[in-house]
């Protein structure tokens, strides 16, 4: 009889566990959710789809990605990303590109990648400055404000990132517009979504309750732009 006992009182436990536990994972849901539809409010209605109108900013910040894809092939997201760059830079929608993207070893260079990609597509050296420590969404933005002493962006990248960046960009004072490319399609797309709705839980986080600062800032550069009128 203790035995059987013993054994229910297991089972009492397990279940009791079993409820707690599902009771934090629909609590973390709904907080993800409603973080993320914040995020949304405080940024949709300043993303524009087409290239032909968005707004016109001194800088236009480029995010890194990959260049090609882990299974092989090349990745539509970069491509895109550098087709509506250079395509902004010839309507005069920008003055200078800031290309900003993680350089985490010397075989793996975004910024450089980029550089690359848009000289092909006939954009000259002079109309580009790279920045070597973009390691994240928000280091590209921070630095782009801190670093770089940038005050007007255009933020050119796919729709599904723009909020989050352009959430940061409000955070550290920095006037910001979204320019949505193409989005294309990739294996695995789901998990890309997944991802972004956590990072941009995480991010509300990082600005108002842990503090994040840049893993890396470094000494002032200054970009060869005229300064945009009031």
């Amino acid at each position: 009889m203790p035995r059987e006992n013993g054994r229910r009182g297991l089972i009492r436990w397990g279940w009791r566990l079993l409820k707690w536990c599902l009771v934090g994972v629909i609590f973390m849901f709904v907080v993800v959710v409603v973080l993320n539809i914040w995020v949304f409010a405080k940024t949709t209605g300043r993303i524009h789809h087409d290239t032909l109108v968005c707004d016109a900013e001194p800088v236009g910040l480029v995010f890194g990605t990959a260049e090609g894809l882990r299974g092989g092939g090349h990745n539509p997201y970069f491509s895109a990303r550098m087709e509506a760059a250079a395509q902004l830079l010839r309507l005069g929608r920008v003055q200078h590109l800031l290309l900003s993207g993680d350089n985490r070893t010397r075989y793996y260079n975004e910024p450089v990648s980029m550089w690359r990609s848009l000289r092909t597509r006939n954009v000259g050296s002079d109309d580009m400055t790279l920045d070597y420590a973009g390691f994240s969404t928000f280091d590209s933005v921070v630095r782009a404000r801190r670093v770089f002493g940038a005050e007007h962006v255009l933020l050119i990248s796919q729709a599904w990132h723009l909020p989050r960046a352009l959430f940061i960009a409000d955070a550290v004072g920095l006037k910001a517009e979204g320019c949505a490319v193409p989005d294309g399609r990739v294996g695995g797309e789901w998990q890309l979504w997944l991802r972004e709705w956590l990072a941009r839980a995480a991010t509300v986080g990082d600005i108002y309750l842990w503090g994040r600062v840049p893993y890396f800032l470094g000494p002032p550069e200054t970009l060869p732009i005229r300064k945009k009128e009031e």
